[in-house]
């Protein structure tokens, strides 16, 4: 029999230690087990299970994050379904915060039901903020594949290109990367790079995701495809004066949605934007002044099926819905 009263030595730390402390976390945080189930289950009496959850608190295996839930616009929500025709939408308040929009992402990634086994998702500094804000253990085993083609480094600009990886490990998965650049300098490079196996098999694998996950970009020469040297500021002021108000995916187009310059396009590597249309949920995270443009736009081609916003920007999108 098992004495409860009197604490029995403490597990030396090895890595069965270590492992049985994160399986003891698991019962208790994940499956709300009580330590009497758990103590039954592991073969452990209660101390021991006490003793192994606060030391994976001391440790960080286990880290409690207060969060609160955010305020949402029910009404504007259900005005931009309405309007455009959308699977979904979560509108934050103006009031709400800076990073609000990509913690309300995080929150509906990890309600999706049933969990998602693929997604896709862009890079850029609004997926690093979403993919921050993803809970831990919000999938199961996911497979996270990259949707568009990345930048160089940008200085002060961590978590870029880290986002799928990133995406993974929160939801206990694995991801695959498109390791070639966004926009290559002439159209035959895009062919050769898109026929090589690697490269093709990331794409197809993109296509086929259920779940697609990307931020949207402003017309701006601070834009990260313009700071990597991806696309030159001639080349965007040239994309203004054809009526550009934005890209998704690095893909150029105009207040409908339409690609603005073809030859600019045909040197973009990724999923292309009829890609975008036949996904279960396509969610475009966006929010700021400078990308209520590219919002409406995406939104009245059909490219995005959920978004995530703020509710200047949909207000926006919703007063000039009818615009010419």
């Amino acid at each position: 029999m098992i004495d409860e009263e009197r604490p029995p030595p403490r597990l030396p730390m090895d890595e069965g230690r270590e492992h049985l402390m994160v399986q003891v976390a698991r019962l208790a945080w994940q499956q709300d087990r009580t330590q009497t189930e758990i103590a039954a289950e592991t073969g452990l009496n209660r101390w021991q299970v006490s003793r192994l959850l606060q030391e994976a608190r001391e440790l960080g295996i286990v880290r409690i994050e207060i969060v609160p839930r955010l305020r949402r616009r029910p009404d504007v929500e259900a005005a931009l379904i309405g309007v455009f025709s959308l699977r979904d939408a979560m509108v934050v308040p103006a009031t709400a915060g800076p990073d609000a929009v990509a913690q309300a992402t995080g929150q509906y990634l990890a309600a999706i039901k049933p969990r998602p086994r693929l997604v896709g998702v862009s890079w850029g500094r609004t997926m690093a903020a979403v993919a921050h804000w993803l809970p831990p253990d919000w999938a199961d085993g996911v497979k996270v594949v990259q949707i568009n083609g990345t930048v160089a480094p940008i200085p002060q600009a961590a978590g870029y290109n880290e986002v799928a990886e990133t995406f993974a490990r929160k939801g206990r998965g694995t991801f695959v990367p498109l390791p070639v650049p966004a926009v290559v300098g002439e159209r035959i490079t895009r062919e050769v790079l898109e026929c090589d196996r690697i490269v093709a098999d990331v794409l197809r694998l993109a296509r086929s995701a259920p779940v697609l996950c990307f931020s949207m970009g402003a017309l701006s020469e601070d834009a990260a495809l313009v700071l990597s040297g991806n696309v030159t500021p001639a080349e965007i002021a040239k994309l203004a004066r054809a009526g550009a108000v934005g890209d998704i995916l690095g893909r150029y187009v105009d207040a409908q949605g339409d690609i603005v310059d073809e030859a600019l396009d045909a040197r973009t590597v990724g999923l292309s934007l009829p890609d975008l249309k036949a996904r279960d949920r396509a969610i475009g995270v966006v929010s700021g002044p400078a990308k209520r443009r590219i919002t409406l736009a995406a939104l009245r081609a059909g490219l995005i099926n959920v978004i995530v916003t703020d509710e200047e920007t949909a207000a926006f999108a919703l007063e000039h819905v009818h615009d010419r």
